[in-house]
């Protein structure tokens, strides 16, 4: 396909999990603060309600609370974001005759720890406030939250567009809730990320019918427009989309749910075009859709929020001490071995962590291969790989030389990484299925 070899190919490894780890699920909700990965209910074979935190550094799980009184209950097809220390999970509930009743707004802090209570104006009855509905989106504009569309039970898929202001709480109905105006319509089961001061919008269900339309909104003038997508990905459900560089990167769904895809494509802001990113041969992810992409790196920092909160990332304490991860990284090699070009993995962390070890060199690519990729195999050989466990043990041997550097932040040296978390088709009674994706170019 043309279009691939616009783009450099990217790197799919798996990242096997321990059995302390959440099970694998679908329809659950993720973002990424600080350097971790957070994740919250979803469903294997019924609904869940729990909640779990994910070092990348350490690649270890932790399991957090979700049992108190201002937690979360089972939720499905919600949503989640972070801003400045707060994580905001809205929608998702399983309907009853109570549900419209309750404000299914829930929201955790990550310094403390512990779910809290809404505070502001939605304290107020004649507060107007969006209900429950599942598969909306929800992206971080500024100060504020925007949630668009979702599916609400007995009246299907919905075009309201809500904001909620961060410093108030209060909620406000945006421009294109209403019928017949020139927006996305009703929708659920889409994509949405934000950049800079605008939110992009692309496919999922209208009613029954599946989409490809991609939308952007801009928080300045109030105002929808259709982008171009002749070039662009298909009809496509239960895909995950975040914001990387100057460009959106879009992964998986399908048309529908028995018909999951592993496509990977990216949309650049700039050029306004989209490209299908090719894999390195041996690296291809597993088909998925409902599942959910987190990215982490100073690549996926979010454009959006204030000076003052420094992009979301807050450094990590340790002891009560800043110890950021002193991160001085080496390339590491990729050698493409046997007849089906599987990819071996070194890894780099720390410097004087690896003490008198070395890396292996390799040698050269393989013959068949650098054909294969021309001048992208040849580069391939300065691409950063990252290993999850190559800290693990190492944190320990190297706890003091992390006081250097105390002023920046631990998430700030992680390489850029997107992570795709569990989706269907998932197995049962398995730890949730995780995949790593580094991609080639700088």
């Amino acid at each position: 396909m043309p279009a691939m070899s616009q783009s450099s190919p990217c790197l799919w490894t798996q990242l096997p999990q321990s059995s302390q780890s959440p099970c694998d699920r679908y329809k659950h909700a993720c973002c990424s603060y600080d350097g971790n990965v957070y994740i919250l209910g979803g469903r294997d074979n019924g609904c869940l309600r729990d909640f779990w935190k994910y070092s990348v550094v350490c690649n270890e799980w932790t399991e957090l609370n979700c049992t108190s009184e201002a937690a979360p209950e089972e939720l499905e097809e919600h949503s989640m974001v972070a801003h400045e220390g707060f994580l905001y999970v809205f929608g998702g509930m399983l309907d009853s005759a109570y549900t419209k009743w309750r404000h299914p707004l829930w929201i955790f802090d990550i310094a403390k720890q512990k779910w809290v209570h809404c505070q502001g104006k939605m304290s107020s009855p004649q507060t107007q406030m969006p209900t429950n509905r599942k598969g909306h989106s929800a992206v971080v504009v500024g100060s504020a939250m925007l949630v668009y569309g979702g599916f609400i039970d007995m009246k299907g898929s919905s075009q309201d567009f809500w904001s909620l202001d961060f410093d108030t709480m209060a909620w406000s109905l945006l421009n294109g809730s209403q019928q017949g105006s020139s927006g996305p319509g009703p929708r659920h089961s889409h994509s949405a990320i934000a950049n800079h001061s605008c939110m992009y919008l692309f496919g999922g269900l209208k009613g029954l019918r599946e989409q490809r339309d991609f939308w952007k909104w801009n928080s300045i003038s109030h105002m929808w427009s259709s982008l171009r997508n002749k070039s662009g990905p298909s009809r496509l459900v239960g895909h995950s989309a975040v914001a990387y560089k100057d460009s959106m990167l879009l992964f998986g769904g399908g048309e529908s749910q028995n018909s999951p895809k592993n496509c990977l494509w990216r949309y650049n802001f700039t050029t306004q075009t989209w490209v299908q990113v090719a894999t390195l041969p041996g690296s291809n992810p597993p088909d998925k859709i409902y599942h959910c992409c987190a990215g982490l790196g100073p690549s996926y920092n979010s454009h959006t929020s204030s000076p003052c909160s420094s992009s979301g990332l807050e450094p990590r304490l340790l002891d009560g001490k800043l110890r950021p991860f002193k991160n001085k990284c080496f390339p590491a090699p990729l050698m493409f071995l046997g007849s089906e070009g599987a990819i071996e993995l070194e890894t780099f962390s720390p410097d004087k962590c690896y003490g008198s070890k070395t890396l292996k060199q390799s040698s050269e690519l393989d013959n068949s291969t650098e054909g294969l990729m021309g001048k992208d195999a040849r580069r391939i050989g300065n691409c950063l790989t990252f290993e999850n466990k190559a800290f693990k043990k190492q944190w320990s041997c190297t706890e003091e030389d992390l006081l250097d550097e105390e002023d920046e932040d631990v998430a700030q040296h992680l390489p850029d990484l997107l992570l795709l978390l569990g989706g269907r088709p998932f197995t049962t009674h398995s730890p949730i299925s995780i995949w790593q994706m580094t991609l080639t170019d700088s």
